[in-house]
């Protein structure tokens, strides 16, 4: 076992709903507490001299100066296993060029597809592990991962067993989903709907059987699949029990009511969704989830997280880390720019980056700072917690505690 603190204040984020809006008077603010640590759980949070005492032989972490203590950051969507860049296509975009021109021009998803499908799995892998620990430096404990850029059976398969290895050999949880719905293939020969059935039937069981994923994707837009067309797809996936998440309301508005309709888990980007589709989303046990690095990618609207939170609704926040429209990948930095401008409170954005963000991957056993869930835990150099919003995403942690090793510490 091992004892860490004392902390000036632990944030351990408890007692806090999963849904419906929050306020900074609701957040718990521990003071000059420790935690213990047994294996990769946490058995005990309290005074920290009183556990010194209590526990006067395990291995003592004692921090010198003021640290604030908060649970490891969870990035509920990425796509950070591809191959290739699309430094190209940002500077076209930004340059006026539209998507349509960009597709034209050899870019978009497409050209992340062939670019991945040019590369080995054992090159997925390192790329992979890469940016996850880069992520890992900078909080971000839990990292779910999708596939998407194969859009055939193999090379699906190439990178969910790319993903499966990578997790294998980095600290970080990495969390697999399987998108082989991102956009229907180029060099498919037959229709949208053939095209799912193949997937459903062929690569489906394969998930199963090596145990590559319990998660299916599917994006559900004009310039991807239609409502009719992905719903007989995703319901089979639930009965084949998968869990189910959806690209949702991204520049249309039919998504939110598929991933209401096939009993989804989450739904992300919402970015057009509506006072309608808000209201549709509350009233449902789905988590929305909003990411803001596709916003500032594209240069378009945020999702509507102020008024999916009054609706009622829960609300996460990730990074959609891709090549395209979301290559920064800093999730502190996304989701503090996000509450400057949807006006969210401190609780709301912390909530949405970890026990809000750890139910959009419907688990359990992390999120929050408690005794039995994971020892996930992140050290800041303050007195205030606050600061570390403020600080608009430049104040990251010094300490990184993974299933209670030590990973990262930026005096070593």
């Amino acid at each position: 076992m091992k004892l860490i603190g004392p902390f000036k204040q632990l944030i351990p984020m408890t007692g806090l709903s999963i849904k419906g809006p929050l306020s900074d008077d609701d957040i718990l603010v521990m003071e000059d507490v420790g935690i213990l640590i047994e294996g990769t759980r946490i058995k005990s949070i309290g005074k920290f001299n009183e556990l010194k005492i209590a526990y006067c032989k395990v291995e003592v972490h004692e921090l010198k100066g003021d640290h604030i203590g908060l649970p490891g950051i969870i990035d509920a969507h990425t796509h950070i296993c591809f191959g290739g860049s699309r430094a190209a296509d940002y500077a076209m975009r930004n340059a006026g060029k539209t998507y349509l021109e960009i597709a034209k021009a050899g870019g978009g998803i497409w050209d992340t597809v062939t670019q991945t499908r040019k590369s080995s799995q054992d090159q997925l892998i390192k790329t992979t592990m890469k940016r996850a620990h880069r992520h890992l430096k900078n909080g971000t404990t839990t990292i779910e991962v999708k596939s998407g850029y194969g859009l055939s059976v193999v090379e699906e398969l190439k990178m969910l067993r790319a993903i499966q290895k990578a997790n294998d050999q980095t600290p970080a949880d990495l969390i697999s989903t399987c998108l082989a719905a991102h956009m229907f293939p180029k060099d498919f020969e037959g229709s949208p709907e053939d095209y799912l059935e193949l997937i459903s039937s062929t690569l489906f069981p394969i998930l199963k059987e090596e145990h590559l994923t319990n998660r299916i994707d599917a994006f559900v837009e004009e310039s991807a699949f239609s409502e009719q067309q992905i719903a007989p797809y995703l319901k089979k996936a639930k009965a084949m029990g998968f869990d189910i998440t959806v690209h949702a309301d991204q520049f249309s508005t039919n998504g939110s009511k598929v991933a209401v309709d096939v009993g989804a888990i989450s739904a992300d980007h919402l970015e057009a969704s509506t006072q309608t589709e808000i209201n549709l989303l509350a009233q449902s046990d789905i988590i929305s989830t909003a990411l803001p690095g596709a916003s500032l990618g594209l240069g378009c609207n945020f999702t509507p997280a102020r008024k999916i939170l009054d609706a009622g609704g829960a609300l996460a926040i990730a990074s959609d880390h891709n090549p395209g429209s979301a290559p920064m990948g800093d999730l502190l930095t996304q989701a503090a720019i996000l509450g400057s401008f949807e006006k969210l409170s401190n609780a709301e954005v912390l909530a949405g980056i970890t026990f809000r963000a750890a139910a959009a991957l419907n688990l359990q056993d992390r999120g929050q700072l408690k005794e039995g869930l994971l020892a996930d835990v992140l050290l800041f150099h303050s007195s205030d917690y606050r600061e570390i919003l403020y600080h608009q995403g430049s104040f990251k942690p010094c300490v990184v505690y993974k299933n209670g090793e030590k990973v990262y510490d930026k005096h070593q």
